[in-house]
């Protein structure tokens, strides 16, 4: 937990340890958040530097009751900041609560090798980002679609 600010040397050794921010997909059946992956790649030294100002404000004392997820991170943050994150695919998980039974039971979606690309989404509110039942779309789509080679 964290109390007062949160220094870089924290969000570092907080990265650092987990190698990622966890991340989420909007739920909007639950209005709330389900866990579709965490992502440790593709931020800068600048977005580095970035992150403790902009997560200082959305630092909560415990799980906001909105989020829906499995993992238990050392500190939570309400739903407020949003990432453009890319994955090389969308797979099945017992770890992550995006779309969980929807597909297969016990079993939500998860985003595979995600990375930032580089875009801060000011302009999108967390209730603006992609949807479960977009994923389930997107997975759907996926296995559809014939492979080249």
């Amino acid at each position: 937990m964290i109390s007062g600010e949160i220094s870089f040397k924290q969000v570092m050794r907080w990265l650092a340890d987990r190698d990622a921010l966890g991340l989420d997909a909007a739920h909007h059946e639950l209005l709330g958040r389900r866990a579709v992956t965490k992502c440790g790649a593709g931020f800068s030294d600048a977005d580095l530097a970035a992150l403790p100002a902009r997560l200082a404000p959305l630092a909560a004392p415990r799980r906001p009751a909105r989020v829906d997820t499995r993992q238990e991170p050392d500190v939570w943050f309400e739903p407020g900041l949003v990432l453009e994150i890319l994955s090389a695919e969308l797979t099945l998980s017992p770890n992550y609560t995006a779309a969980w039974d929807q597909i297969k039971k016990d079993r939500g979606l998860a985003m595979r090798f995600p990375r930032l690309t580089g875009r801060w989404r000011d302009d999108q509110a967390p209730e603006d980002t992609t949807t479960t039942d977009e994923l389930v779309g997107l997975y759907r789509g996926a296995q559809r679609a014939p492979t080249s080679g």
